[in-house]
């Protein structure tokens, strides 16, 4: 195996939480394909410097080094034609791309504002510092007054409309099965359930459901996922 995923940890060297990172492992393990998963802090920037990057994910498989989670489905998606695909093209690369900005832009907002507190919690104690700067450059205030979970959690309820529909008529947002349209937004939910215990959705909700088969999903790769509430008295 030369595969080589970095990916962000936290406190502990095995809770790892990007959203982003939790695309490419999943799309992986879609693939049926199996990676080193090395861990990586916000400040190991000089870790990265060999792929003229300074985030995660980076992929290096043999000679290629990959860059961005999207990036990284689509290189897959060439590299292994072989194997289930991920994107695909036309209408299906179409509808990926959609998702994917409808996680970034819909439900990443809400779903943040939601476990800010949470996650700097989560954040190894020699990235807090970096991780605080920098996010509320960001945001323009401190995490403190940018932390909101009412007004996340209704911001989040308006941006799931659009998944309870296409999830009407099919099991997944790929259809049948999970696809990449899937993995896209799922890595965003993956991100709070490792950091957080709040409740997003309710259990009436169909994208509830959704939640529980995506967690199922590569023998319970999600479900087994080391989580805050697993280790959070180990760290007081």
């Amino acid at each position: 195996m030369n595969r080589v995923l970095y990916e962000l940890c936290g406190i502990d060297e095995n809770l790892r939480f990007s959203p982003y990172c939790w695309r490419v492992k999943l799309a992986l393990a879609h693939k049926g394909l199996d990676a080193e998963y090395r861990p990586w802090h916000f400040t190991d920037k000089d870790a990265l410097e060999f792929a003229y990057y300074d985030k995660v994910p980076v992929l290096v498989d043999g000679d290629e080094v990959v860059t961005d989670s999207y990036q990284i489905m689509a290189y897959l998606d060439r590299a292994y034609p072989d194997t289930p695909a991920l994107l695909g093209s036309g209408e299906a690369e179409a509808r990926a791309r959609f998702f994917k900005y409808f996680g970034e832009r819909s439900l990443a907002p809400a779903i943040l504002k939601t476990v800010i507190m949470d996650l700097i919690n989560a954040v190894h104690p020699k990235d807090r510092e970096y991780f605080r700067d920098s996010r509320e450059k960001r945001f323009g205030r401190t995490l403190e007054e940018f932390h909101s979970p009412a007004k996340g959690l209704a911001q989040l309820d308006t941006a799931l409309e659009p998944m309870r529909g296409a999830l009407t008529d099919n099991e997944y947002l790929d259809g049948k099965s999970a696809g990449g349209a899937d993995y896209l937004v799922f890595g965003f939910f993956m991100w709070a359930r490792c950091v957080s215990s709040a409740d997003l959705v309710s259990n009436a909700d169909p994208v509830y459901d959704w939640i529980e088969r995506m967690l199922d999903l590569h023998d319970g790769l999600g479900r087994k996922a080391l989580r805050i509430t697993d280790i959070e008295g180990a760290y007081r």
